[in-house]
């Protein structure tokens, strides 16, 4: 059977229930906010172990800091990581569910290595949670890392099998034509994509270390010499990753097929143009780290954004390729469930607006300190709640009515 024919007859037979170019957004936007964390997760591990080698004062606070950091971190990271999967699910379903067929064993393996890089980070946070100048033990953290790497790598090997299909045939069947059923093959690693990915774990931990040292500057009960030696330590981290991320980017690159012309990307090449600024800014931040950290921010955050539009449309030539178009996908747009979806998510929303605003005052008050937050929040959020709950139960009962379903 032709590639192309495969491929598109292994679509949802109901469409899509909503326009493409909508889920591909949100793709590329949650990708972009879950990849950040990746990040700062993977940047803070190795941090946190070379803090604790160093058996400095400030290292060791910092260390503990970082060990709090990489357990909420990595618990964002795996909540915002579904919403990217379900919409590449969604949209190029024929690719995810082949490769995750291919390589059943390893994609089984990637939820049991978070999980142990999940436990392992606690292991080190609450290990050294009373440890002293000089007593913190790092060898948690290595597991970690270790973990973390491996969860890196599987998912790399995946979406790398995703982008060749043109290779299934031959890693299926063998030369002698015995057909594998095993799902325990390893295919299709790309050194450069792999470090384009974990080296800009160190600049987004950098940048994080800035707004650490700006976020705790108002507290007078945080050393300024502390904050300075963080929020420098975090600017020296962020410049020099985000030169190797660049070079690394070009190694990419260069493993890119030229036919492709992904070098005239206009993503691409907003997104190269933001590095260079943002690389530039983070060495003229160096003399004062914490008040430019927002700014910091910000401009890593486009470029991450930017360079994620360009790895999608990366994806789509590769997809374009074999003949698949997720703008050719059948379409058969259904209102409600769309309706509902976007409530849902904009609710969720409103609702967070409390407890982040809690915790964003509470890490600011002094100690003793009583954090006063709007009640019009909490009202909002607690009726917007009830509301949603009343919705979603009064659909379901219409339309197991309709449907016959509960008589």
């Amino acid at each position: 059977m032709d590639l192309s024919v495969y491929l598109n007859s292994m679509r949802d037979a109901a469409g899509l229930p909503f326009y493409p170019i909508v889920f591909q957004v949100l793709l590329v936007l949650t990708f972009s906010v879950h990849i950040v964390m990746v990040n700062l997760v993977l940047g803070s591990s190795f941090l946190a172990v070379y803090e604790v080698s160093r058996k400095s004062e400030f290292g060791t606070r910092l260390s503990k800091a970082l060990g709090r950091v990489i357990t909420v971190g990595l618990s964002i990271a795996i909540v915002l990581g579904v919403a990217p999967l379900l919409f590449v699910q969604v949209i190029y379903d024929p690719f995810w569910y082949t490769a995750t067929s291919l390589s059943a064993f390893w994609a089984l393996m990637f939820l049991v290595v978070i999980t142990l890089a999940f436990y392992s980070s606690y292991g080190f946070y609450l290990g050294n949670k009373k440890s002293s100048h000089g007593e913190m033990k790092a060898r948690w953290a290595y597991v970690a890392i270790f973990f973390l790497l491996l969860t890196a790598l599987f998912i790399h090997m995946l979406s790398m099998e995703q982008l060749t299909p043109e290779k299934w045939k031959a890693w299926i069947i063998s030369k002698e034509g015995f057909v594998s059923f095993s799902g325990g093959e390893f295919h299709s690693v790309n050194l450069g994509r792999l470090l384009h990915f974990i080296i800009p774990s160190f600049a987004v931990t950098g940048v994080y270390l800035m707004l650490y040292a700006s976020y705790f500057s108002e507290r007078e009960d945080y050393d300024s010499n502390y904050l300075d030696y963080v929020a420098k330590r975090g600017a020296n981290l962020a410049l020099w990753a985000s030169v190797l991320t660049v070079a690394s980017g070009f190694w990419w690159l260069g493993t890119i097929p030229k036919d492709f012309s992904f070098a005239q990307n206009p993503f691409l090449i907003i997104g190269a143009v933001l590095g260079i600024i943002t690389t530039a800014y983070l060495g003229a931040a160096y003399l004062s780290p914490g008040k430019r950290a927002k700014n910091a921010a910000i401009l890593m955050f486009l470029t991450i954004f930017f360079m994620s539009c360009a790895r999608e449309g990366l994806r789509m030539h590769y997809m374009n390729k074999v003949g698949y178009s997720i703008y050719n996908y059948p379409l058969n747009v259904d209102w409600p469930s769309t309706i509902l979806f976007f409530a849902t998510f904009i609710m969720g929303l409103f609702v967070l607006c409390f407890p982040a605003a809690a915790a964003f005052k509470a890490g600011k008050a002094h100690k003793g300190q009583v954090v006063i937050i709007n009640p019009t929040i909490v009202r909002n959020s607690l009726y917007l709640m009830i509301a949603w709950f009343v919705v979603v139960a009064g659909l379901g009962i219409v339309i197991s009515l309709k449907n016959g379903t509960l008589f």
